[in-house]
């Protein structure tokens, strides 16, 4: 269940942050088209290093959705429908009070509590597809680098088995370590929310099944002594909405980033201005892009 309240509460905090991640990313950026690339999931297309079209190379370098967009779509799709129709009449106040024990109202608790448990668990389905998404981890990787100065990472890729041997990391790896420790410095609410939002045990739970549900607990089965990522022995639903909801913000901001990025570059491009983007320099590809806009459509492209 979503409760509005809960996202009116942690939403300013994050919506403060973001205002100053967008400036961070026009001042920081190491080339001035690197946040309209990250709107645009600029990324390697190994099939076209070769490719000609009436005796012109084409750029493997290329923008738009790809195979992660689309994929990306899916999710949004399935999430933004859970976001609609499960939103709570009650405050989250006035829920827990609703399930505080009573033997007079026992009967009808166990059928909330039980709802709620259903709940939860779609909630978890939507928690992976959150953290786990390749198009999430790589947009929350290089707005870090964006945000610290560092170019655009064009070759992104998620280290998918042990047999990959070339590749960004693991997505735990990347999260925690290329996110959210690389942010502390420069925009550390954001770390801050990554830290109380994303938490590995808890993925690796939902993504094995590893877990079970009593009354408003969630037992976590893979708890590990020796593993500090793996130090709990479970979470209460009241902890889980806390997270679900942060994760959810989190997800709504980038959003709201991607929108607002979009209107900075279209409005300098509406107002005649050049829209340039450079890409990694390799044999005699051209690096340096004119990219032209349709405005109906939202849509950006290479200028022929």
């Amino acid at each position: 269940m979503i409760f509005k309240d809960l996202l009116e509460k942690f939403s300013p905090i994050l919506e403060k942050e973001f205002e100053k991640i967008f400036d961070n990313c026009i001042k920081n950026q190491a080339h001035i088209g690197d946040s309209i690339i990250w709107k645009e999931n600029g990324f390697y297309q190994e099939l076209f290093k070769d490719f000609t079209s009436e005796g012109k190379k084409f750029s493997p370098y290329v923008i738009g959705p790809g195979i992660e967009g689309i994929s990306d779509m899916t999710h949004y799709d399935f999430i933004n429908q859970y976001r609609h129709s499960n939103i709570s009449n009650l405050t989250f106040e006035e829920y827990l009070k609703n399930v505080e024990y009573s033997s007079e109202r026992q009967k009808e608790i166990d059928e909330i509590v039980q709802f709620e448990s259903m709940s939860v668990q779609i909630e978890m389905l939507i928690y992976l597809k959150l953290w786990e998404a390749d198009l999430m981890i790589k947009r929350l990787y290089n707005l870090t680098r964006i945000v610290n100065g560092e170019p655009f990472d064009w070759h992104f890729k998620i280290l998918e088995s042990s047999r990959d041997s070339v590749g960004t990391g693991t997505r735990q790896d990347i999260i925690r370590k290329k996110v959210r420790d690389k942010l502390r410095k420069r925009q550390p609410v954001l770390s801050d929310w990554i830290t109380n939002a994303y938490k590995t045990q808890i993925r690796n739970s939902i993504a094995h099944s590893n877990y079970s549900i009593s009354g408003r607990t969630i037992s976590l089965n893979n708890y590990i002594k020796d593993d500090p990522a793996s130090q709990m022995h479970g979470i209460s639903f009241d902890e889980w909405h806390d997270i679900f909801h942060k994760s959810l913000l989190l997800h709504n901001q980038l959003i709201w980033l991607a929108n607002k990025i979009n209107d900075f570059y279209a409005a300098k491009y509406l107002q005649g201005e050049k829209i340039i983007i450079q890409t990694p320099k390799i044999d005699d590809y051209n690096n340096i892009h004119e990219l032209t806009y349709r405005e109906k459509y939202k849509i950006w492209s290479y200028k022929q």
